[in-house]
């Protein structure tokens, strides 16, 4: 997948970058609930999982916008990756531990899905940290957990600040009378996605959620 590399020099961004990145070193988060009532009823119709419905959702927002593919290469150079595919999670109720992993994305939901159930089963039961090796570098990251409902949620990174891409986790869903919630936790680097960024991912993720009819097929 092709990297796009960035002249600072002539990106508009490059005095706020500059000063996320230097000044005010800067990571911010936002917790939201998504409303899914809907997109539930959906998948238990559908008979589909929840986890890889919210992995897909995450990912197709995600390859929509550019300030969420930035980052540095491996030679420390600026810039964003064409597409990006999901890393996650995956837990080991034997043991309580996790392995992480990834899908290849695909706009497609079908096709995702399939591609999700392939990695599940040829690596879903392999521990280590790395189940399946060393991650490409156009991945994001994703985590999940299931057994709490939160209302805030925060990563403390001591990479002197230069992790530039999003990390989303859901949690678990509750009821409000007969409405459903999922927290959803979305880290970023001011660096290079403000405030503005933040609410365009929130509010087309619920767009997503409200329309699943159209693509959970």
């Amino acid at each position: 997948m092709s990297f796009n590399r960035i002249d600072i020099d002539r990106w508009g961004r490059k005095p706020y970058f500059e000063h996320y990145m230097k000044e005010s070193k800067c990571t911010y988060s936002i917790t939201v609930n998504l409303n899914i009532t809907t997109l539930l009823n959906m998948i238990r119709n559908k008979n589909v999982k929840l986890y890889p419905v919210f992995i897909y959702m995450v990912s197709r927002v995600i390859n929509l916008y550019t300030e969420f593919r930035t980052s540095f290469n491996d030679k420390r150079q600026l810039g964003y990756w064409d597409e990006m595919s999901p890393s996650y999670t995956i837990f080991h109720k034997e043991d309580h531990t996790f392995s992480v992993t990834w899908t290849d994305y695909s706009n497609d939901f079908s096709l995702f899905y399939k591609r999700y159930l392939r990695d599940l089963e040829q690596f879903g039961n392999k521990k280590g940290l790395w189940s399946r090796g060393e991650l490409p570098a156009n991945t994001f990251s994703i985590s999940f957990l299931p057994w709490v409902s939160f209302t805030g949620f925060n990563l403390n990174l001591y990479n002197d600040a230069e992790y530039l891409l999003p990390i989303i986790t859901g949690g678990k869903y509750f009821s409000v009378g007969e409405e459903v919630f999922l927290p959803v936790s979305l880290q970023v680097h001011h660096a290079v996605c403000d405030g503005y960024h933040v609410s365009i991912f929130v509010n087309d993720l619920q767009k997503l959620v409200d329309s699943c009819e159209e693509w959970l097929i």
